[in-house]
């Protein structure tokens, strides 16, 4: 279920060790940084990549991984699989969402709608946010790392979110793709999202946002 929580609050990720807080490029402004990650997926319409996911609670040492693909298709088409440690897929075919769990043997279904109104960070990848109407945009903490070659930002949704406090971005200079993603929630836990293999504008086939679940899975409605 931890996995698939974190999608509740989102959906990013290279590490430099440096002292004081991450600098921008000069000249470039935090705002200025967001205007061109927006502007660039304004022009994504469909986008695959895989990624990694590390969890870790508060008071908790031990980080839980997961790993897995994705692959989106605007408007409002996105798939989710995880692959381990435990096998789940969340994927919106832009009328319904659904949640399976291989482990639970169950799948969850809810309106699209309902769940990209509730997720600021999940409705900008698949087209209906905008960073600068939904987030304050600050530069980084002192704590993120920030490698060559990328920018770093700080987002604070401007509408009070139950789970999600702020989160950053780590977005290639070049590209202007988000490479990483750090999400930390109102209880300091915190979740990152590192993006590979990142393939955009290519064909993403229409059965992709279509899943089928085993025979015995129990289908819960929301």
């Amino acid at each position: 279920m931890v996995a698939m929580k974190t999608l509740h609050i989102a959906i990013a990720l290279i590490l430099l060790v440096i002292t004081g807080a991450p600098a921008l490029a000069a000249g470039l402004t935090p705002g200025d940084v967001a205007l061109k990650l927006q502007q660039t997926y304004n022009r994504t319409t469909t986008l695959t990549a895989d990624f990694r996911q590390l969890s870790s609670m508060r008071m908790q040492r031990r980080q839980r991984q997961a790993t897995g693909t994705l692959a989106l298709h605007k408007p409002g088409r996105i798939r989710w699989d995880y692959r381990q440690p435990d096998r789940q897929v969340l994927i919106s075919n832009g009328d319904t969402v659904s949640m399976y769990f291989e482990k639970n043997r169950q799948m969850m279904l809810m309106p699209s709608e309902r769940y990209l109104n509730s997720d600021v960070t999940y409705a900008f990848f698949v087209g209906n946010g905008d960073i600068n109407r939904d987030f304050t945009i600050l530069p980084p903490d002192a704590s993120p790392f920030q490698a060559d070659g990328q920018y770093c930002i700080k987002l604070v949704p401007k509408a009070a979110h139950p789970q999600l406090s702020h989160l950053h971005l780590w977005i290639n200079s070049a590209t202007w793709l988000v490479q990483r993603i750090q999400l930390v929630d109102q209880l300091d836990s915190i979740t990152d999202l590192f993006f590979t293999n990142i393939i955009i504008n290519q064909p993403v086939a229409d059965a992709t946002f279509h899943f089928t679940p085993p025979p015995d899975t129990e289908i819960i409605e929301q």
